[in-house]
């Protein structure tokens, strides 16, 4: 399919013991020996010694793995060159490369080699990327199944039995005379439309898990001028990031930091106090605020438990009373006041258990309950399933008002190509090359 051989540092670009270069393409063995020592006839998944050469001049001694269509990456020939790892012998070695033909590989471009010459599909390509970019054991594991193919087969058993039904529709109506296909009715029709709806919304929910644990919840913590608001970050941090005194104001910016609770992973925004009086640069703080709430996932409301609710408190309630948010009774340990039903914690005695429980209850987390099975994570898949559900849902709304089923069968196609897009069967060629942009070099 490529005429051309690419070549990249396949390992970061800094000083180390040892770096790997990668090659891929027709006739890249010809190309190495042009520049290697040994000029064996190379097998595949083979290790060779020897040294690399410009002309007569050895620029390092190196180990060459050898890989043979299609039993490697891209499904082209490769290999791979382990060099020592400082950049200028790294840098020479694949100026030789493109002296001798090569071209410097794109962000992605192996693996996008690789899924163009069909050994894997886009959801093993993205989850490449999503396993380099991995922040926890969780996120992680959701993306090994996803390599392996197991978030691929969770699609393709919702793609077959879409087709099944295509296939007995198009029968029906191509082949009426054709008396070994199950006639659709309108019932049938219905019942299949209904068990696949099924499936896709279970797979959302799950997705919707999956989503959090990678991307994680945006939490901002909000509250009046200090309640406790920066005291309950560093208390989450487990680490002093924000600045805690007695006086009022002291934080006028977003302050972030980030958690694992559980797998879920956490960004936390400690916002500026919100408060009615204030100077110009905490209004700018305050403004801010207001539009993290906005944006947040989740608002962890806090109150001064020592104190009774004023009308700035309720004035808050009301600014979050349309957010998914929590309300955080703070500083317990001083004896409660406020009368207003929460979730009481005391940041002064770092007794917060409750509260890390809630956050889990409130937005439906419980990680033992998606251990060890594939979801999607990705928001183009996600996306792309949800257009699939509205597809199937509109079709089982046309079979109910008793539209022909050769005419529902429009919404169940448009649901096929929807999932079809998420494995990459038929997405178009600058969709591949913004996914595979976001690739790093080598890869």
């Amino acid at each position: 399919m490529f005429n051309n051989i690419i070549v990249a540092l396949a390992t970061p670009p800094m000083e180390g013991a040892l770096a790997i270069i990668r090659v891929s393409g027709e006739n890249c063995f010809s190309l190495l020996r042009k520049i290697f020592s040994n000029k064996t006839q190379y097998e595949g998944h083979k290790l060779y010694y020897g040294k690399i050469k410009d002309e007569e001049e050895i620029l390092d001694e190196v180990l060459v793995s050898t890989f043979k269509k299609p039993h490697s990456f891209t499904g082209e020939d490769s290999f791979e060159i382990s060099c020592h790892g400082g950049m200028f012998i790294v840098e020479r070695v694949i100026a030789l490369c493109l002296k001798h033909g090569a071209k410097l590989a794109t962000k992605g471009e192996f693996t996008k080699r690789a899924f163009l010459n069909n050994k894997i599909d886009l959801i093993q390509a993205e989850a490449i990327n999503d396993m380099i970019r991995a922040t926890s054991e969780e996120e992680a594991s959701l993306a090994v199944y996803s390599l392996q193919g197991q978030t691929s087969n969770m699609i393709n058993r919702l793609k077959d039995k879409i087709i099944d039904l295509v296939a007995n529709i198009e029968v029906n109506i191509d082949y009426p005379e054709y008396d070994d296909a199950e006639e659709v009715t309108k019932e049938i029709a219905s019942k299949k439309i209904k068990d696949i709806i099924s499936d896709t919304t279970q797979l959302l929910k799950e997705a919707r898990i999956g989503k959090m644990i990678k991307d994680g919840l945006n939490v901002a913590i909000v509250g009046q001028p200090n309640v406790g608001k920066s005291s309950l970050l560093n208390t989450l941090l487990k680490e002093d990031k924000a600045i805690v005194t007695s006086e009022a104001g002291t934080t006028r910016d977003i302050v972030e930091g980030v958690i694992n609770l559980d797998g879920l992973k956490l960004n936390l925004l400690d916002t500026a106090g919100i408060r009615k009086e204030a100077g110009s640069i905490e209004r700018i703080g305050i403004e801010k605020s207001k539009e993290t709430i906005e944006k947040a996932d989740l608002v962890l409301l806090l109150f001064d438990g020592s104190q009774p609710l004023d009308d700035l408190d309720k004035e808050l309630i009301k600014l979050t009373k349309d957010k998914n948010h929590i309300k955080v009774i703070n500083k317990t340990d001083l004896g409660l006041k406020i009368e207003i039903e929460g979730v009481k914690i005391s940041t002064y005695t770092k007794d917060i258990d409750n509260l890390l429980k809630a956050i889990k209850d409130k937005v439906g987390y419980n990680y033992e309950n998606y251990q060890n099975k594939p979801m999607l994570t990705n928001i183009r898949h996600i996306g792309l399933l949800k257009a699939a559900l509205e597809n199937l849902k509109e079709a089982e709304k046309e079979i109910q008002e008793d539209i022909p089923v050769d005419l529902v069968n429009i919404e169940i196609m448009n649901a096929l190509n929807n999932i079809e897009d998420i494995l990459g069967n038929k997405t178009k060629m600058d969709l591949h090359d913004q996914i595979f942009s976001k690739f790093c070099l080598g890869k």
